[in-house]
């Protein structure tokens, strides 16, 4: 079973650096290094959800908490607005198998219509 890990994004990128590039570097590592990655801001009530969701069904997602204040936060949220296509910020994002999954509206939806259990065993963040 994965073990779930909630971390920050400094400690997940050993501290960052200040190097936009070699975050974004170290965060494409984390991502595809996991089954699920979910990066969220600390007291965003959609990342709550999809937490709970992912939990709900078994999954032990790596959590990474991006904070304003952490060195690499708003670098990194610049990143998830790129890949997203979105103005604004994009959290909480998911990641599966190392792909962008999306945001609360894309997760909930892949969980509605019977799409997200099938994708979660399919990538080994699920095996019910």
């Amino acid at each position: 079973m994965q073990v779930k890990r909630d971390l920050s994004f400094a400690e997940a990128t050993h501290g960052g650096g200040g190097d936009m590039e070699a975050m974004l570097m170290k965060s494409r590592v984390l991502i595809s290094g996991s089954a699920v990655v979910v990066f969220t801001v600390r007291g965003c009530c959609m990342c709550h959800v999809v937490k709970q969701l992912l939990f709900g069904l078994g999954v032990g997602p790596t959590i990474l908490e991006l904070h304003g204040d952490v060195s690499g936060g708003e670098d990194i949220q610049e990143f998830l607005r790129r890949i997203s296509g979105e103005r604004q910020a994009v959290v909480p994002a998911v990641f599966v198998g190392g792909r962008f999954l999306g945001g609360i509206e894309t997760v909930l939806a892949c969980h509605i219509n019977g799409t997200l259990v099938p994708l979660l065993k399919d990538v080994g963040a699920l095996w019910l």
